[in-house]
C-alpha cells in the first residue's frame, strides 16, 4: 500500500471518530439541558360557572329568622254537653265546610229536659192566665165597692208573681233548648281536619277536645326577637324564607307585631304572612332573612370569598394569571338568586373565581372556554 493511500486511511479514520465524539457530547448536552429545563406551565380553562364579576347591587341588610308556620285561622272543636259521642266520620286531611256537622252527642236526656222544661212553662202561664182573670174580676167588684182596694193590691201581686213563674220558666226551657242544640258538634271554620281526638261511642266530658281544623289558606310564621333586632322591625318589611321541604324560596311581609315582650326570654313576637303556595303546611320549619334596610355596596359571590389563609381573600383573573386579593366582608344579601357579600379590597369589574374553580396558586395561567362571557 502506498503512503498517500496510508495517510488518506488515517485521516478517515480520525474524522469518524471526532465526528462520533461530537454526537455523543450533543447528545449528552440535550439529555442535560431536558432534566434541567423547567417543566411547561399549565393552562387552566375556566367556564361560566367558575367566575364572576364585583358588581355594584343594591342589598338588603336584614335579621335572621325562624320559626314554624303556622295557620291563621284554626279552630278545636270541643264537646260541650256530655254524653255519648256518636256519628264522627272525618278524619285527618279530611276537608269540611264551616256550619258542616261532625258529630253529635246522643240527644235523648236533653231532649227530655227540654220537654219537661216547656210544660213547666205550660204550667206557669196556665196559673198566670187564672191570675190574670182573678185581677180582672176584683178591679170591677173593687169599682161597684164591694171589696177593698187591699184585696184588688193582692190580686195584682199574685199576678205579678204568676207572670214572673212565666219568664222563670221560659228561661229554663231555653237553657234546655241550647243544650239540645249543644249537642250537634259543627265546624266553625272551613278547611282540613289536622287531629282527631276522640273515637265514636266514647263518653266524653265537657270540653273534651273532639277534632281540630285548620285553614291552610293562611299561613303565617311566629318568629321570636331579641329586643334589639325588634327595634328595627316595621310592619311591611318584606322577607325571604327556605321552608322546610320547599324546592324554592317562599315570599312573607311583617304583617303584626306583639306590643309586649315576653315573659322570661324577653323576645317579641313577629308575626309574617306566607305567601299562598301548594305544598306548604302547619308546623314546617322555616328560616331566612327579614330585610330591614336597603344599601348599595360592590359584591362578590359569597362563595368567591375564601378564609383557608388568616385574612379572608378572593382569587381575581390579572393578564390570565390567577392573584390572591385580600377583602374585607360586609353584608349579605341575594342577588339574581345567589348569595352576595360586600366586599372592600377589589375594583369594580374585578374578575374573581368562585368555589367552583378551587383554590388555585397565585400565578397560575388561566384562560376562559369559548363562549364565557369575560
Amino acid at each position: 500500500m502506498t503512503r498517500p493511500l496510508k495517510t488518506a486511511l488515517t485521516l478517515l479514520v480520525l474524522t469518524t471518530a471526532l465526528l462520533l465524539a461530537w454526537y455523543g457530547w450533543s447528545a449528552r448536552q440535550t439529555a442535560r439541558q431536558a432534566r434541567t429545563a423547567p417543566a411547561p406551565v399549565p393552562v387552566i380553562e375556566l367556564g361560566a360557572l367558575d367566575i364572576a364579576r364585583a358588581r355594584v347591587r343594591e342589598l338588603s341588610a336584614g335579621l335572621p329568622i325562624s320559626g314554624t308556620l303556622k295557620a291563621v285561622n284554626f279552630a278545636v272543636v270541643k264537646a260541650r254537653v256530655p254524653g255519648e259521642l256518636q256519628g264522627l266520620a272525618v278524619r285527618e286531611g279530611d276537608t269540611v265546610r264551616a256550619g258542616q256537622v261532625i258529630a253529635r252527642v246522643e240527644p235523648t236526656e236533653y231532649a227530655e229536659r227540654l220537654r219537661q222544661a216547656q210544660r213547666q212553662v205550660d204550667a206557669a202561664q196556665a196559673q198566670a192566665d187564672i191570675a190574670r182573670r182573678q185581677h180582672d174580676n176584683n178591679r170591677a167588684l173593687v169599682e161597684q165597692g164591694f171589696i177593698s182596694r187591699t184585696a184588688l193590691d193582692t190580686s195584682a201581686a199574685n199576678l205579678d208573681a204568676a207572670r214572673a213563674n212565666v219568664r222563670a220558666a221560659q228561661a229554663g226551657a231555653e237553657v234546655a233548648r241550647k243544650a239540645v242544640a249543644d249537642t250537634v258538634l259543627k265546624a266553625p271554620i272551613g278547611g282540613q281536619i289536622a287531629q282527631r281526638l276522640a273515637q265514636p261511642g266514647e263518653r266524653v266530658a265537657p270540653e273534651a277536645r273532639i277534632v281540630e281544623i285548620v285553614d291552610l289558606s293562611r299561613l303565617e310564621l311566629e318568629a321570636a326577637l331579641s329586643p334589639a333586632d325588634s327595634v328595627a322591625v316595621r310592619v311591611g318589611q318584606q322577607a325571604t324564607l327556605a321552608v322546610e321541604g320547599a324546592p324554592e324560596p317562599v315570599a312573607a311581609t311583617v304583617a303584626r307585631i306583639n306590643p309586649s315582650a315576653q315573659a322570661g326570654s324577653r323576645g317579641v313576637l313577629v308575626y309574617l304572612a306566607i305567601e299562598p303556595r301548594a305544598g306548604l303546611r302547619q308546623g314546617l320549619f322555616a328560616q331566612g332573612q327579614l330585610a330591614t334596610a336597603r344599601q348599595q355596596a360592590l359584591t362578590v359571590p359569597l362563595s368567591a370569598v375564601r378564609t383557608d389563609k388568616p385574612v379572608p381573600y378572593v382569587q381575581v383573573v390579572e393578564n390570565g394569571r390567577v392573584a390572591h386579593r385580600p377583602v374585607e366582608p360586609g353584608a349579605r344579601g341575594t342577588a339574581e338568586g345567589e348569595t352576595v357579600v360586600a366586599v372592600a379590597g377589589v375594583p369594580e369589574g374585578a374578575l374573581v373565581l368562585r368555589a367552583a374553580a378551587g383554590a388555585l396558586r397565585e400565578g397560575t395561567r388561566v384562560r376562559l372556554s369559548a363562549g364565557t362571557a369575560p
